[in-house]
């Protein structure tokens, strides 16, 4: 079958591209190559391919520039993902998306589960959650699953941010307040193609229900955490090349003011995709080891 993968150059989307193959003939297209803005652009992308499976891994995620940059999130994560899911309902192809833990405000004392009541803080949250909502709405097949703090050896993020700090400062100040599940890109891939399959199987026996997933690695930490077992775990596997930061300080969030207001408990319960499609959710730390490994 034609996979067609957007979003190609980010995180997940470089690690699908080599996740799927196994299922069918991946078409992988960057941003470079087809802008989400493009309205009658996506339309054709689809067309084109006639894909029995889209992996929307393309997404506005600037967070702080969402804020003043509304049109352009509200265009990436809302009306792409809208043209997307009719494309996907006018040709019968199922649409797996990728949503995010800002859709809500945080303040549960518990992990979030697919049925607690979404309330983002941000332009970037509320885009998003647009996005799932204009999906659920088609009546395509769909499955929508949502992940945080995503980190890989590849792009911008989290992970690769500390560890240039890490060879620049000798003191790096962190965020000890927000607590949430790093979550490595390429499981996120691998995750996606098991899904992937058994979804196709299940449509294919006419037994598949559309549905939104939380799928993030297992436990919790602080972005505080995350950046002294990034450091530490480099240490380990990399003695020959030194780090000059010798202190990791906790500060609060409001002592790192953002444009963006974010979770303080980015926590997503992922029991449903375990039930549903048997997904085993690997230990955060575990996963981060062998991302450094693989630096």
């Amino acid at each position: 079958m034609n996979i067609l993968v957007l979003g190609s150059r980010g995180q997940v989307g470089w690690e699908l591209s080599r996740s799927l193959l196994p299922l069918g003939h991946v078409i992988a297209l960057s941003r470079e190559q087809l802008d989400l803005a493009d309205v009658s652009a996506l339309c054709d992308a689809v067309q084109s391919a006639r894909p029995a499976l889209i992996v929307n891994a393309a997404a506005y995620t600037a967070v702080d520039k969402a804020e003043s940059e509304v049109d352009a999130a509200i265009k990436a994560n809302a009306v792409a993902p809208s043209i997307l899911a009719e494309e996907a309902a006018r040709i019968g192809a199922l649409l797996i998306h990728y949503s995010t833990d800002y859709v809500f405000d945080g303040n549960s004392a518990k992990p979030y589960t697919e049925t607690d009541a979404t309330l983002p803080l941000g332009v970037y949250g509320r885009s998003k959650l647009a996005g799932e909502q204009a999906i659920a709405a088609s009546g395509c097949d769909h499955l929508i699953l949502r992940t945080s703090w995503v980190y890989g050896a590849r792009g911008q993020n989290f992970m690769r941010t500390m560890l240039r700090l890490a060879q620049e400062r000798e003191t790096l100040r962190v965020v000890a307040d927000q607590t949430g599940a790093p979550t490595w890109a390429r499981w996120i891939a691998d995750a996606t193609a098991q899904i992937a399959f058994q979804a196709q199987q299940k449509r294919a026996a006419q037994m598949f229900a559309s549905g939104l997933y939380h799928l993030t690695c297992s436990g919790a930490t602080t972005w505080h955490g995350f950046a002294d077992e990034i450091i530490s775990g480099y240490r380990q596997l990399h003695p020959q090349t030194p780090l000059t930061a010798r202190k990791i300080e906790a500060i609060t969030t409001a002592e790192y003011p953002t444009p963006a207001r974010r979770p303080a408990n980015s926590r997503l319960d992922c029991a449903r995709i375990a039930a549903d499609y048997g997904i085993t959710c690997p230990d955060w730390k575990d996963a981060l080891a062998l991302c450094l490994r693989e630096l």
